[in-house]
């Protein structure tokens, strides 16, 4: 049997005349765990649509299982056993997690009636082995953001796929939940699945692969073995150039209370949550999958409803029934959901930057929008960011994930708020953006911008945040500040094996 599975041949890819992959070769041997690195905008999600059927190369060959191959379609990936795990959710929020799983493969009886019991009884399966504990029936729409992932994982490990392509799997996965995930792909490995994987966490690359492919602008930089490339040179392969030091420093916020929650409560959910946020203070929220944080952002924004509770900004009681109402008080907030519930991919860079504040785009009297002032702040907010668009009409749907991330970002920002709540603001960007977000929020709360700083990464909670304050099960386990904020200290709160002062 050929050693190797899939092999390109000068594949490209252009969009509207501009090149985004360049005379791409490579071999995918069988077996294999390859890593797929570089800057957003580099063509890595565009590279594996084409090999899962929703992108048509602009030219070029693939080979697969030694024939070539046209993959016209989706259902012709499939029908070569190729899955992928897209980089965002492709989940029908109103049908249950089984259909999901198993929509357009669905297990049937005998005159294709379905049998809806072997489905959840595989399902049951497929969530034991990541160990995630809900029901096969629950609905989409009930689950939390890494739930939804999860659930992602599963719908693409179901089908036993020859080839597995995983599109940044762990952005929105806490440490336990990515060590679940990397015990199952050696599994799979030692199964014979070829896994493709796709991430900018380059530590994770460097301890689940086995070898590792650099893209930079659309063109294959290199292909090294992974124990003969340190994640320093992955970084410097992926952008080209020397990589500064990663966090900003601290500087000691001032002792001002800026915003004060009192016992947030939501039934089942959030139970007596209480915390102060400092003026310029970066607050960490660290915690495992389901601790609750997510959901208390959600509570202060007014998404959720509450229960009881008090949330004080400046001093005054300020009450928050709906999105808009926290926006009017100067709290914004960025979804870890970019496409859920942080961006409209149909309407333009324009169009989303300018989303939450639009009316201060308009004119007083007939609301007439000035598209001059909308189109400046737009372009200064492109500038800041460095948000790599060919215009500022562009779709979204056009743009990589980790420029629509920065879009999400500057809309979260435009309003000018007092505090930002950041839920997971590096989701899904390369390590030069990361550095760029990480400055840009540090050089916010050094202007007086209060930021409660939501992330699964902890490597950021640490670099990044003043204090940590550490949920699980929807309840505050203590905060850390200082030096005793660190991964060993965040988890024995985290796990519940220790309680902390809050």
């Amino acid at each position: 049997m050929d050693e190797c599975l899939l092999k390109t041949h000068n594949i490209c890819k252009e969009f509207s005349s501009v090149p985004v992959l360049t005379n791409i070769n490579l071999e995918i041997i069988r077996g294999e765990i390859l890593g797929i690195i570089g800057e957003n905008g580099a063509g890595k999600s565009t590279l594996m649509k084409i090999f899962s059927g929703i992108y048509k190369p602009t030219s070029g060959e693939i080979h697969y299982e030694g024939k070539r191959v046209f993959i016209h379609d989706p259902l012709s990936a499939k029908n070569l056993g190729i899955s992928i795990l897209p980089q965002e959710f492709n989940l029908v929020n109103e049908l249950s997690l089984y259909d999901n799983i198993f929509l357009g493969s669905e297990i049937r009886k005998k005159f294709g009636f379905l049998d809806k019991k072997k489905m959840m009884e595989r399902t049951i399966e497929l969530l034991k082995e990541l160990e995630v504990e809900i029901k096969p029936d629950e609905k989409i729409e009930n689950l939390s953001t890494a739930q939804k992932q999860m659930v992602e994982i599963c719908k693409a490990v179901a089908m036993d796929a020859k080839l597995l392509i995983m599109d940044e799997p762990t952005t929105v996965l806490t440490r336990f939940e990515i060590d679940i995930l990397f015990r199952l792909m050696r599994r799979l490995k030692k199964q014979g699945t070829t896994i493709i994987y796709i991430s900018h966490k380059l530590k994770e690359v460097k301890a689940i692969c086995d070898r590792v492919m650099v893209l930079r602008d659309g063109v294959l930089v290199c292909t090294e073995m992974i124990q003969n490339i340190s994640v320093l040179e992955m970084a410097k392969s992926m952008v080209g150039r020397e990589l500064s030091q990663v966090f900003p420093e601290k500087k000691r916020p001032e002792p001002e209370i800026v915003f004060e929650v009192k016992n947030l409560c939501v039934p089942r959910i959030l139970d007596n949550v209480g915390f102060q946020l400092r003026k310029g203070e970066i607050l960490g929220f660290a915690g495992l999958v389901d601790a609750g944080r997510t959901e208390m952002a959600e509570t202060i924004m007014g998404i959720r409803k509450r229960s009881s509770g008090q949330m004080f900004l400046n001093g005054n009681e300020i009450d928050i029934s709906k999105p808009q109402d926290a926006v009017d008080n100067g709290i914004d907030y960025l979804s870890e959901d970019r496409q859920g519930a942080g961006i409209l991919t149909s309407f333009t860079v324009i169009q989303n930057t300018t989303l939450v504040s639009l009316a201060s785009y308009c004119t007083s009297f007939i609301k007439y929008i000035i598209k001059k002032k909308e189109e400046e702040s737009t372009l200064r907010h492109k500038e800041r960011f460095n948000i790599k668009t060919p215009g500022l009409d562009v779709k979204l749907e056009y743009l990589s994930g980790g420029n629509q991330q920065k879009v999400s970002l500057a809309k979260s920002i435009d309003p000018a708020p007092e505090v930002l709540i950041a839920n997971e603001p590096t989701r899904g960007v390369d390590v030069s953006a990361k550095q760029e977000i990480y400055r840009f929020i540090n050089s916010l709360s050094e202007n007086g911008l209060s930021c409660i700083f939501i992330s699964s990464e902890q490597e950021e909670i640490i670099g990044m945040c003043h204090r940590v304050i550490v949920m699980k099960d929807g309840r505050i386990m203590g905060t850390v500040e200082g030096e005793n904020i660190n991964e060993e200290e965040i988890m024995f709160l985290a796990t519940g094996v220790r309680e902390g002062a809050t």
